[in-house]
């Protein structure tokens, strides 16, 4: 597999005007309290980021997740963390799969060696499939695309002298609880957005936990002023104990339609690969690429599954959406190409 299609995402197989099933952003704007909070930080957008707002924002992640500041570095969006894994130099970088595929694109291009740990079956986590010279191995958890949410044990199993453990978190607030999180242990690298809940796509805002000598590494050569005032407002305002909240309903809310979704799905004879525990579904069907044309000629757009690593272009992943866009999924969805 090439590195141009680790480059593809779920914002190239939809385009204006479709019914979006690829991208795994839940609200089509973001709230209106956090849109106004946003816009209030204009008048401030004449003078650079200060320090005292890079603080505010860690503070309000630190308390959010029960850690310190200096355990804290505010990114543009989880894939700048990403892009920076290679400055903690790993000489072999073990990377699960099928999964978010932005940093292995990140280690590959630095000329990391990298060595895939490739799931099926239920596609949970089988830490002996981690070769024991890896000193970083990289999972998502929740995992993009399987959907499936490894036990926060299995992970800390792979912790070791010499190996670091980096974690992509990115859909773990929407679980309702977070319960296999592992943003509160000092010994891994977990990496969260703020993309997906609070429909900040555009904004690319996002954090890293770690320790502060391993953050220190990872921001080797960060320019001046790397995280703009209108990202650092963005993580303040989501990681406030109100926001927390909300999202927790949100999450609760979702879980609701997926599960319903799912049902709606099996009903049909359309297999779901694994059990999904996030607000997207991985399924398999027959032809899937033929299956993605003729919902796109129908306005609807769903994810590709070929540019994940293990997965066939039989797989297709479906962002979960509210009742009335699902039904008109599932009124499209053609006999012939169920599984």
């Amino acid at each position: 597999m090439t590195s141009e299609d680790l480059r593809h995402h779920g914002d190239k197989d939809t385009a204006p005007g479709m019914v979006d099933f690829a991208v795994n952003v839940w609200l089509p704007a973001p709230p209106r309290w956090l849109h106004d909070r946003l816009a209030a930080t204009l008048e401030r957008l004449a003078t650079y980021p200060s320090d005292a707002d890079d603080l505010a924002a860690r503070e309000a992640v630190a308390s959010r997740h029960g850690r310190t500041p200096g355990e804290v570095l505010v990114l543009n969006g989880s894939a700048e963390g990403f892009a920076l894994l290679p400055n903690l130099r790993p000489k072999l970088a073990a990377v699960v799969h099928p999964s978010f595929t932005e940093p292995e694109v990140a280690l590959r291009n630095a000329g990391v060696p990298i060595h895939r740990v490739l799931l099926d079956g239920d596609y949970v986590l089988r830490p002996e499939l981690v070769p024991d010279e890896a000193d970083m191995v990289v999972i998502g958890n929740p995992t993009n695309p399987t959907s499936v949410t490894h036990p926060a044990a299995l992970i800390r199993s792979l912790a070791r002298p010499g190996r670091l453990v980096v974690v992509d978190e990115a859909f773990m607030d929407a679980i309702p609880g977070e319960p296999e999180s592992l943003a509160g242990d000092s010994d891994v690298l977990v990496f969260r957005s703020l993309t997906k809940t609070w429909a900040l796509a555009g904004l690319r805002a996002g954090y890293v936990l770690g320790s502060p000598d391993v953050l220190a590494r990872l921001a080797t050569d960060r320019p001046q002023w790397p995280v703009g005032t209108l990202v650092l407002e963005a993580v303040a305002a989501c990681c406030s104990p109100g926001a927390v909240r909300e999202a927790e309903d949100k999450a609760r809310e979702v879980l609701e339609h997926r599960d319903a979704f799912v049902a709606a799905l099996r009903a049909a004879g359309t297999e779901v690969v694994a059990e999904p525990t996030a607000p997207f579904v991985l399924v398999r069907v027959q032809d899937g690429a033929r299956l993605r044309e003729t919902l796109r000629e129908k306005k609807i757009a769903v994810r590709r599954g070929e540019t994940f690593p293990g997965l066939s272009a039989d797989h297709i992943r479906l962002a979960v959406r509210p009742p009335a866009q699902t039904a008109r999924l599932l009124s499209a969805w053609p006999v012939e190409v169920r599984a």
